[in-house]
């Protein structure tokens, strides 16, 4: 299953920054800035129009050993063009079974998001195990967390979402947290 890749990326970066670039040419200053602090990815987030034109730009700068992921994928547009791209990951805020085919034909390594029981529920339906937990900072945090984790032993995390520099090594210190996003890396 494509889905069960996203933790062979994950595992690779313990932590994923996540930014929302405006204009393609903050792309390669950014990711150059990034590898000098020993970050070999990026999350580049689908939140404006100069969204994929960023994503484009990163992807053309072919770094080896360096993923670029897309964030903030909430349609099967999305995920297509993703797939034109050849990004090495997608990141989605929620989790919808109508996306779930367009994510596993994409054969890119992805990661939907979730806040709640039924939602991880949903998700294993689906045959998933890997999960962002988002907003984090709004739905419990390490508290929940460490509740998921007894709750649902096989269900590995990725939490984003008011993650700071001061408390990302606490979530990574989780058994059940592969890696955490946030922008403080930027």
């Amino acid at each position: 299953m494509i889905q069960n890749n996203i933790r062979k990326v994950l595992s690779k970066h313990n932590v994923i920054p996540v930014v929302s670039f405006k204009d393609p040419n903050d792309v390669e200053p950014t990711i150059k800035s990034l590898r000098s602090k020993g970050i070999q990815c990026i999350e580049i987030t689908l939140r404006n129009e100069a969204a994929f034109d960023c994503v484009k730009a990163a992807k053309e700068l072919k770094i080896a050993d360096f993923h670029v992921g897309i964030g903030t994928v909430v349609s099967v547009a999305q995920i297509e063009r993703a797939t034109d791209l050849n990004v090495d990951f997608m990141v989605s805020p929620g989790i919808h079974s109508g996306l779930a085919a367009a994510f596993e034909k994409s054969g890119i390594a992805f990661i939907p998001g979730i806040a709640t029981p039924s939602e991880i529920i949903l998700g294993k339906q689906l045959g998933w195990d890997t999960f962002k937990f988002f907003p984090a900072n709004l739905f419990g945090g390490i508290k929940a967390l460490k509740t998921y984790s007894n709750v649902f032993p096989d269900i590995v995390f990725c939490p984003t979402g008011g993650i700071s520099e001061a408390t990302h090594q606490d979530y990574l210190e989780l058994p059940n947290v592969i890696s955490v996003g946030g922008s403080w890396l930027i």
